[in-house]
């Protein structure tokens, strides 16, 4: 079939079958809704009768999704988060891809047949796995920013890196691996090509790297802030666009890295911006409709009469995915030390293969290292583990409660325990009977705790993102990272002995939650903190279920707050500088050595004058006299200048300032007296604060009435 205008053409095929089938996955089989897509790029590809859309196009355009779903993930994660994670990262993946090349090499020579060269390379390509298959399993799930999720991307990363350097020495590598020249140019491959090659890809990948945190991670945040003081949505959007995209094509051309490394970490240092948050919400909607494209450019790929012509290769293939690999990666992560279920979740995300796994065996093939047979079978056995992988998570539980039931080491490593995952023995009592456990994310969380917790309430919060929890652990508050739809994360914040459990949320999520802890408390009161009620005002069978409105909070506060500034004839609300928090903070700073300046100076004259006293009792009853007469002449010859700086009386002095003196500071520092000095209050978001003490109140009245 003929088309004139390709790229339309593909768009509209990709699309509406995608819509179609996928909507018929989720709604009528309760699959995924990517399997309805891998079936869509199936019924569009040249292998099946009827309309096909173009393969070429549709990859590309699967790429900018490959590129803006990276990008997304980067805007959420920072080099400390990977850094975190590199002990178990790092050699985790380098094993696991050793372990799979080895797998699918001796299934394929010792098997079928296959020499070694292409055995070796049809194991590389089982051992990546997708990007983006990895972060919507872990983004469906919620478990993208908790711990075990950061091990996923820090272990994808370190793959992704890996397969770079795979992809630059398989060429001077194919005269070594088919037993002839390299690329059959007839040069012969030496030991030092090789690590000349390495070197090289390495360097580039450091280079891009430092290139990125030295000059991007200023330039790019400054351009986003720049772009955003224009006001216009439209070039905001088209920026992230650019970022992404551009900076990921040039990864590529210049450094040689893979366009899903060059946006990760495009995102990872624009994450510096304080409009973050704004650029990840502008471009998901293009990141979820490209991606779309990459798993029906992924289904167009396959040709289905591999299935029905060697169904055992395929098989073979697809258990060394899904049983190799992530038994692999599950005996690495369990040696390593990590929780019985950091394994499990780890070891289900690498259970597939994408993207990674089609460049690979396509550049095989160019030289001469892969025929169409293992190019089907690769693709073939990837489109199986990534219809798979949903249900390999789902199946996380009870992998769990079978391991547990049967060995006692698994019993052992499920009691281990990761950062936050369970309240330290050093815990208040306070937050062990009575307290207010709190589940949620986002900014409300953040700027409700502390407030809360200043008041004196016995809290416990529950939240999956591990940087917040450590936020809120170095405020002082108690803190479990977890799921709080898993019954075992409630158990560690003692809800069994709470009085309250305040969730911020609105959705499905919160119905889960309110089901799991009544099923531990069933008396527990439970309060819905949201914009709006949401899914709960079709909820009946609930009782002693609250709401409080975080619009009605904010107007509340807002409308006291005006109330009281219009009374004293002051401005409401705080002057919005740039870099106001700096500036509050280097200000304090200034004052606090100036007052230990005054403090020195103030103990430099007593020793003074307590010397002068020694000499004068020193010298006799005769150098008396002599002295009280210069004390006296000094005494009378004060200038009214240093008359008028000396400290007043303390009994005189007046706790409130003169009027004048209320808008502005005063230049001139006090003498220290004997009452300590105020602590100054730390300088916070005035918006989130006035709508964290207004949600606090409101949510007090209604508790009391």
């Amino acid at each position: 079939m003929e088309h004139s205008l390709p790229l339309i053409s593909t768009l509209v095929i990709a699309f509406s079958l995608a819509l179609v089938l996928g909507f018929a996955a989720e709604r009528f089989f309760k699959a995924p809704a990517l399997v309805g897509y891998l079936l869509a790029g199936i019924a569009a590809g040249k292998y099946t009768p009827g309309v096909f859309a173009d393969p070429a196009l549709a990859n590309q355009l699967s790429e900018l999704g490959v590129m803006l779903l990276m990008f997304g993930v980067g805007l959420h994660f920072s080099m400390k988060d990977l850094l975190k994670v590199k002990g178990i990262a790092v050699p985790g993946a380098v094993l696991q891809m050793f372990i799979a090349t080895l797998l699918g090499g001796v299934a394929a020579h010792f098997f079928w047949g296959w020499h070694w060269g292409d055995a070796l390379v049809l194991g590389m390509c089982l051992s990546c796995a997708s990007t983006v298959v990895l972060l919507k399993a872990l983004e469906v799930r919620g478990i993208l920013q908790s711990m075990d999720g950061q091990i996923a991307v820090g272990w994808l990363v370190v793959e992704d890196i890996a397969t770079v350097l795979i992809l630059v020495l398989l060429p001077p590598l194919a005269g070594l691996l088919t037993g002839s020249s390299a690329g059959g140019t007839g040069a012969v491959v030496t030991g030092k090509d090789i690590l000349i090659q390495i070197a090289w890809t390495i360097g580039n990948v450091a280079a891009f790297i430092a290139v990125m945190l030295v000059v991007g991670r200023r330039v790019l945040p400054w351009a986003m802030t720049q772009v955003a003081r224009t006001g216009s949505r439209e070039l905001f959007t088209l920026f992230v666009l650019a970022a992404a995209v551009g900076v990921a094509y040039g990864a590529s051309a210049i450094f040689n890295v893979s366009f899903a490394l060059g946006a990760f970490f495009a995102g990872m240092v624009m994450r510096e911006s304080s409009f973050a948050h704004r650029a990840a919400t502008e471009s998901l909607p293009l990141q979820d409709a490209f991606c779309v494209l990459f798993f029906v450019g992924v289904g167009m790929l396959f040709d289905w009469h591999i299935i029905i012509e060697a169904p055992l290769q395929v098989l073979t293939v697809l258990l060394i995915i899904m049983v190799g690999k992530a038994m692999a990666a599950f005996g690495l992560v369990h040696m390593l030390k990590y929780p019985l279920h950091t394994a499990v979740t780890v070891s289900a995300s690498l259970a597939q293969i994408g993207e990674f796994s089609f460049i690979l065996v396509a550049q095989a093939k160019e030289l001469g290292l892969a025929d169409d047979y293992a190019v089907n079978l690769i693709v073939g056995a990837a489109i199986l583990s990534i219809a798979l992988n949903p249900v390999v998570f789902s199946l996380i539980p009870e992998m769990k409660k079978q391991l547990t039931s049967r060995w006692a080491w698994a019993r052992k490593a499920a009691m281990r325990e990761a950062p936050f995952e369970t309240l330290p023995q050093e815990t208040n009592t306070k937050h062990l009977s009575n307290q207010i456990v709190v589940t949620g994310e986002g900014a409300l969380m953040k700027a409700l705790m502390p407030e809360l917790n200043a008041r004196g309430l016995p809290l416990v919060a529950v939240l999956q993102d591990h940087e917040t929890a450590t936020m809120l652990s170095e405020a002082g508050i108690s803190v479990i990272v977890g799921n709080p739809t898993d019954p075992q994360t409630l158990v560690s914040a003692h809800l069994m002995n709470a009085q309250m459990l305040m969730i911020l949320d609105n959705s499905t999520e919160s119905l889960r939650v309110a089901e799991v802890a009544r099923t531990l408390k069933n008396d527990i009161a439970i309060t819905i903190v949201a914009p709006d009620p949401g899914i709960w005002v079709d909820v009946p069978g609930f009782s002693s279920v609250r709401f409080v409105s975080t619009v009605t909070a904010a107007a509340a506060s807002v409308a006291g707050d005006l109330e009281q500034a219009s009374g004293e004839g002051a401005p409401l609300g705080t002057v919005i500088e740039r870099h106001i928090k700096k500036q509050v903070t280097a200000q304090l700073d200034d004052a606090e050595s100036v007052r230990e300046q005054v403090a020195a100076e103030e103990l430099a004259r007593a020793q003074a004058a307590a010397s002068a006293a020694a000499s004068d009792a020193e010298a006799g009853p005769e150098a008396a006299p002599a002295a009280a007469a210069d004390n006296e002449t000094r005494s009378d010859t004060v200038s009214p200048e240093a008359a008028a700086s000396a400290p007043a009386p303390a009994p005189e002095q007046s706790d409130e300032a003169p009027e004048s003196n209320k808008s502005e500071p005063s230049q001139v520092p006090s003498e220290p007296s004997d009452r300590p000095d105020p602590a100054p209050a730390a300088p916070d978001n005035p918006d989130l604060r006035s709508r964290a003490v207004g949600l606090f109140s409101l949510f007090s009245r209604k508790k009391k009435s």
